[in-house]
């Protein structure tokens, strides 16, 4: 088996970099990663990342886990096709920046190894590792808004239906799915509509892709998790009770029971106030749209 490589850019800009960086400041993440890189992707980080692929038995091509997992960063936050990728790979001198390509003619790496990467993040929880440990050297370094990115990051449709969200934006989808239906149930576009029917259940937190986003809390402060975590819980309750008795319930009832089992697996209730579970519930639920998903 082929070893990914270990992937040791110049933690410098050279003259070229530094007058895209004067160019482009405006567009602070890929300013913040290109100075910081190396310092999100130390040798232990890769050596995790590379852990990935031990089950390959016909090894990988020579393209570093690290330039990838950079790429799939910036995918996330750009909200850009893996199309885009590849095209901004050789068009886009602020991705050329960050993943040490500058004036490439062809892409670094082709759209399948992209895909497969990604898969094998998501499969192995890596993808949450990589975005805690961005979203902690944004907030070490104070190179990017670690609140703002930590909210896109979460938020990010990349990881497709099948992604593992956290609890609160587990619980989240789960409940506006619940509005989405009603919304279809009353003649309105699912999209549109969720918004205009979480606005009449009370919930308009729920009027967007990711709750987290929109409790706009300081996730690294206890205190402030736990006061989310308790509005989401109530969130859950105005949820449960508007939907009950609507015509065509059984749908959206569908969606809120799911939203409880994430609560039940996640939620410590037994104390003086809701806390979130230290370990993981076995067969715990970790995505919205297929209920037999587990982690591998």
């Amino acid at each position: 088996m082929v070893r990914p490589v270990v992937w040791r850019p110049p933690a410098e800009p050279s003259p070229a970099e530094l007058a895209v960086i004067k160019a482009v400041r405006r567009a602070k993440l890929f300013v913040f990663l290109r100075l910081h890189r190396h310092e999100l992707f130390d040798e232990p980080f890769q050596a995790e990342l590379a852990e990935a692929y031990v089950d390959s038995p016909k090894g990988q091509p020579p393209v570093p886990p690290a330039r990838l997992a950079l790429a799939t960063i910036l995918q996330a936050y750009t909200g850009v096709s893996d199309d885009e990728v590849i095209e901004a790979t050789v068009m886009d001198r602020r991705w050329q920046l960050v993943l040490d390509c500058m004036n490439a003619e062809e892409p670094p790496f082709s759209k399948g190894t992209l895909v497969g990467f990604r898969k094998r993040l998501t499969e192995r929880d890596l993808d949450r590792r990589l975005v805690e440990r961005t979203v902690e050297l944004a907030a070490a370094t104070g190179g990017f808004g670690a609140r703002a990115l930590r909210a896109a990051l979460d938020s990010s449709p990349l990881w497709g239906a099948g992604r593992v969200e956290d609890t609160f934006n587990l619980m989240g989808h789960a409940l506006r799915k619940a509005l989405g239906v009603i919304a279809v149930l009353q003649g309105r576009g699912q999209a549109a509509g969720t918004a205009v029917v979480a606005a009449q259940a009370g919930v308009p937190q729920l009027a967007v892709s990711s709750l987290k986003a929109a409790l706009d809390a300081d996730w690294d402060d206890p205190a402030a998790r736990d006061a989310a975590l308790a509005a989401v819980l109530g969130l859950l309750d105005q949820v449960e009770a508007f939907t009950a008795g609507q015509y065509g319930d059984a749908a959206a009832a569908a969606a809120v029971a799911a939203a409880r089992q994430v609560r039940d697996q996640d939620v410590d209730l037994t104390g003086p106030a809701p806390a979130l579970r230290r370990g993981v519930a076995k067969d715990r639920r970790i995505s919205v749209e297929d209920g037999q998903m587990r982690h591998g």
